[in-house]
Formats: structure tokens, C-alpha cells, sequence
């Protein structure tokens, strides 16, 4: 009752908003002043410091199971991470660096829940409500360009075992790591064996007396991807003139290598196989004997999200963890009790994900149609998004790692970057002075819709015979909402090229003259990539195989992305 009686705010105003002050949030913040000079933006973010997932998550062992090369913004390239993939703290300082270099430490406003948005038609904008959760105070906020970027892994899972109100000791996600409480000499049960679980028990077992590991499911755990960058390599990486660029290619064409294994094809067979024969190898060599059939998968590699072992084979090994697929029956004061006994527990730490079935279920976003985004999806066939960017009715609006974005194979960043760059080219008519708005046509996204849906049938998500995140139901039938069926290559190119055709804008209609921009730099493109290729055989560098002729064609399309977007200044808009 206090909270609702404190006096409203006034109305403040930003041309482009953000919800999410994560990576996505502050590359965009980033990106429109390095292309367009734009410093008018707002930025809320409900946790006490940015950062996103790397401020929220500071349980031991936290880190990305991503290489920095390519988890990290391509315009701010960093040769000093310590590792391939890099540590927590480390990620935090980097995104620390990038806020003080764009100086958006002002215009992010921290401890704000944005709870709903509303465009309202005789303005053109869009009015957020805004709650302080450290004030309590209530705001309204309007801006011209609306954008979440909040990502998918917000909401933590709750601990969904009966009676876990009875419990005497402390009970927390690791997303909301509690570092009030030491777990020196303290009996830990650690609830889910993903790509946390696997960070955090290796970290926290020498403090405990006793870890007990519940496994409610199998996971493929890989060899460790955390090697350490020496000195040589990070000095090359920092002086040597183009060094940290190639490596990022060298990185990219790795992990696009990797996709193999996500499609139901021969090749993708071919691909899990391999991969399903090093799980095991390593597995056995490294893993007490007596886990082994605990913890190989029923089910294809790739099904579920690819853990990377960061020391949890080696440390099963210890005497003081016990590992478990007792099913738990319910939380008493003393730990939890399973379909065998008691196990008991000082402490419970959750390492079970996050809800992922919708990504507004905590903010409500009506557009102009009067619908909220749940009312247009439950109308319209389901969660999704054009280029999983834009949706119908809700104009200047755009999701940032929205519906089917993610990938099993490479980093969210690049899907991240690609999409505002493609949000910022689509809003340029309407920075120009030709239009007011921009909206995507309803068959448009339909069609998008259909079409990405039939493209996941034929991957690993959908046919791999297991559960997992990415995938639920939809009147009955499997629906995945979250994972994209291609190769980032083809994000990529589809963001660089917008189908102008594909919208709507207010005012003068779709602006004609950007068609022949991009149907020019599409001829460009091509030029550039056949006349590198014939210089490359004329220094004798003829491909020999078709990964070889791949990776040539990949290497000078990116020297020709360099070149177009430095003289024909459309593409950036």
C-alpha cells in the first residue's frame, strides 16, 4: 500500500530505449553513437549493476563456455583475456570497459523494472512504466524506438519439490548467489547437472564436508575448451597488425564447422558419432568407473546444450560428493527425501536453469493493435518473430536476441550484434525524415514464422529423443521457440540485407530507393568475393577441398562486408 501511494514521476523521454542493460543493451548503446552519433538513449536494467547475465551470475566457477574471440563485441576486440574462455570477473571488466568507453554509464538507469509499454498512436512513441525497486517510486518514460534486449535467461527456476518452505537452511539459485553464506564444512546438495552445475561443483567441493549431486538427467560433457592464452599469443594478438582479426575468423570458422552436428542429416550423423565417441573416451578415462553409466546420455549429442567439462569428471573422483539420480519426494527441515532415504543438508543450491517459455512473462507489451505481444503469438500460431527481430502491430519495436535466435554451436553475440545492426538499418528512413514508423507486415511474418519452424523439424532439438529448454509444445505438437536452424553465416547476410519489401513504413511508404542499394551492394558483394577468390589461385592458393573453398569464400565475403559498408553508407541504414 506504501509503494502505490508514492507520488508518480514525471514523464521523461529518450528517442530509443532499452530494456536490458546486458550486452545487447550496451552494444546497442555503442552501436548508434558509432553509426549514426546517437547519444539519446535510456537504458533500464532492474538489477543493481549492468552487466545482464554476467552481473547476475557470480557462483563459483562462473564463466563462458564460449571463446572470448568471438564472445565478444567485434568492434571492441580484447587481447587480454587469460583464457579461451574466459572467467566471469573477467567478462564484468570488459563490459565495464565498453560502458566507460561509449560513456553510457549515465544513461543507464539501474533498479528499474520496466512492467509495462504502450504505444500510443497520436504521439508515434512508445510509454513505459518504470518501477524503482529500491525507491518503490513509479515512472513514466516515452521514447521513439523501443528495443528489449533482456535476453532469454532471466527468471531462474524455482525449486519445484514439495515442501521446500521446511527447509532450515538456506535455499538459492545460482543466479542469485548468496555470498553471505560459507559453505566451509557444510553439507551441500546441488540440484542439476548442466553447464552451471558442472562449473559450480568443481568449485565449491574442497569447502564442503559432503556435496551431494542430484542428476535429474544426462548431459554430453566435452573435453575442457578453457586453455590458457599465453603471454606469446596474447602479444601477438595485441601488436602483430590484423593477428587478433584473423583469429576471430580462424574462431568463427571452427564453430560454424560444428553446426554439422545439429542437422538430421547423413553428414550430421557422421558428425554426432565422432563426438559421441570422444564423450565416452574421455568420460571413462577421466571419471570414476563406478558413475559411468549414470552419466552417459540416451540420447543424441547436440539434443541438449554441450557442457564443457571445467574439472567435474576429475573431481567425482573425491570422497567427499556423492552422485545421485534418487528421485526426490520432498524437502523436510533436515534436506531432502528420495524414493531411497534421507539426504541430508545444511545447504540446497539450484543449478536448474531458467524459464524460458516466454520472455515477457514479467512485462507486459501492448501494441497497436491493442494486444499484448502473448495475445498476438496466442492468435497467430505461437511464439516467434521475423528475422526474430520484429512483430506485427507493434511498430518501432524490436526484440534483441528475441524468439529462435540462439544457437547450439556459436556465440549469442553475433546473433546479438547482427540484430541491432539490422534494426538500426531498418530505422534509418525514419532518422532520414522519410517516415515515422516502421512495422512488418503480417504475411511476412507469418510466412518467416512457418518457414523456421519446418527448418527445425530437420535439426537435432527436435529429433534427438531428448527434453530440453529450447523446445516445448504447442497444441500438441514439439514447438522451439528459442534455437535458429541455420548457419550464422546466413543470419548474418540476412541482417546485413533487409527485405524492404517486408514492411510497412508511415508517412511515404517502404523507401524505394534503399532496394537499389541493397541489390547494388548484393552485386558488389559477389564481385568482390569472385575477384579475391581468382587472385588467391593466381598466388596459387587453389582450394582443394569444399571446406577449404568455404573457407576462402567466408574470408573474402567478410573483406567484402568491410568494404561496402565503408563506402556505400546505405547499408548502415
Amino acid at each position: 500500500m506504501a509503494e502505490s501511494a508514492k507520488p508518480m514521476a514525471e514523464l521523461t523521454y529518450s528517442q530509443f530505449a532499452s530494456i536490458g542493460g546486458g550486452f545487447s543493451g550496451i552494444g546497442l548503446g555503442a552501436t548508434l553513437q558509432r553509426w549514426y552519433g546517437i547519444t539519446d538513449v535510456r537504458i533500464f536494467e532492474r538489477d543493481e549493476f549492468y552487466g545482464g547475465t554476467w552481473w547476475a551470475n557470480n557462483y563459483p566457477g562462473a564463466a563462458c563456455d564460449i571463446p572470448s574471440a568471438l564472445y565478444s563485441l567485434s568492434y571492441e576486440p580484447n587481447a587480454d583475456w587469460s583464457k579461451l574462455c574466459p572467467p566471469r570477473d573477467e567478462l564484468l571488466q570488459y563490459i565495464i570497459r565498453v560502458v566507460k568507453k561509449y560513456k553510457l554509464e549515465d544513461r543507464i538507469s539501474l533498479n528499474s523494472r520496466v512492467d509495462r509499454c504502450e504505444w500510443r498512436e497520436e504521439s508515434r512513441r512508445w510509454r513505459l512504466t518504470v518501477h524503482n525497486l529500491k525507491t518503490g517510486e513509479t515512472s513514466l518514460h516515452e521514447c521513439q524506438f523501443l528495443f528489449t534486449c533482456a535476453g532469454g535467461l532471466v527468471t531462474p527456476q524455482e525449486l519445484d519439490i514439495p515442501g521446500a518452505a521446511s527447509f532450515k537452511g538456506p535455499v538459492f539459485h545460482t543466479a542469485r548467489w548468496r555470498n553471505d553464506v560459507d559453505l566451509t564444512g557444510k553439507k551441500v546438495i546441488v540440484i542439476g547437472n548442466g553447464a552451471t552445475g558442472n562449473q559450480l561443483v568443481p568449485a565449491i567441493l574442497p569447502k564442503t564436508k559432503h556435496l551431494t549431486h542430484l542428476v535429474r538427467s544426462q548431459h554430453w560433457i566435452l573435453r575442457p575448451n578453457d586453455t590458457a592464452l599465453g603471454p606469446l599469443l596474447r602479444f601477438s594478438l595485441k601488436y602483430i597488425p590484423g593477428a587478433i582479426i584473423a583469429q576471430r575468423l580462424l574462431v568463427f570458422l571452427i564453430a560454424e564447422e560444428g553446426f554439422r552436428g545439429f542437422c538430421m542429416s547423413r553428414d550430421g550423423q557422421r558428425a554426432r558419432n565422432h563426438q559421441r565417441k570422444g564423450a565416452i573416451a574421455y568420460l571413462k578415462q577421466t571419471a570414476p568407473e563406478k558413475y559411468h553409466d549414470l552419466l552417459v546420455p540416451d540420447y543424441e549429442p547436440n539434443c541438449k546444450r554441450r557442457v564443457f567439462d571445467a574439472g567435474y569428471l576429475k573431481c567425482l573422483n573425491e570422497d567427499n560428493i556423492t552422485l545421485t539420480t534418487e528421485k526426490p519426494i520432498e524437502v523436510v527441515p533436515e534436506g531432502i527425501r528420495t524414493e531411497k532415504g534421507l539426504i541430508e543438508a545444511d545447504v540446497i543450491v539450484l543449478a536448474n536453469g531458467f524459464k524460458t517459455g516466454d520472455p515477457f512473462s514479467n512485462i507486459e507489451i501492448v501494441g497497436s493493435h491493442g494486444k499484448t505481444i502473448q495475445e498476438h503469438w496466442a492468435s497467430n500460431g505461437g511464439p516467434g518473430a521475423y528475422n526474430c527481430t520484429s512483430i506485427n502491430g507493434f511498430p518501432n519495436f524490436f526484440m534483441i536476441l528475441g524468439p529462435n535466435t540462439l544457437t547450439g554451436h556459436s556465440s549469442a553475440l553475433l546473433a546479438s550484434e547482427n540484430a541491432i545492426n539490422y534494426s538500426l538499418r531498418l530505422i534509418k528512413p525514419i532518422l532520414d525524415g522519410d517516415a515515422v514508423t516502421v512495422d512488418v507486415r503480417s504475411e511476412a511474418e507469418a510466412r518467416y514464422k512457418r518457414k523456421i519452424q519446418a527448418a527445425l523439424q530437420d535439426t537435432v532439438w527436435l529429433s534427438g529423443g531428448c527434453s530440453n529448454w529450447y523446445t516445448g509444445t504447442l497444441n500438441g505438437k514439439k514447438y522451439n521457440a528459442v534455437s535458429y536452424p541455420w548457419w550464422q553465416p546466413h543470419y548474418w547476410y540476412s541482417c546485413l540485407f533487409p527485405k524492404w519489401s517486408d514492411f510497412e513504413y508511415t508517412a511515404i511508404g517502404k523507401p524505394r530507393h534503399r532496394h537499389s542499394a541493397s541489390r547494388g551492394a548484393k552485386i558488389i558483394t559477389a564481385a568482390l568475393v569472385i575477384a579475391g577468390l581468382a587472385y588467391q589461385v593466381k598466388q596459387g592458393k587453389t582450394p582443394t577441398s569444399l571446406r577449404e573453398l568455404v573457407t576462402l569464400c567466408w574470408a573474402n565475403l567478410l573483406v567484402s562486408r568491410d568494404v561496402i559498408l565503408a563506402h556505400v553508407p546505405a547499408l548502415k541504414g
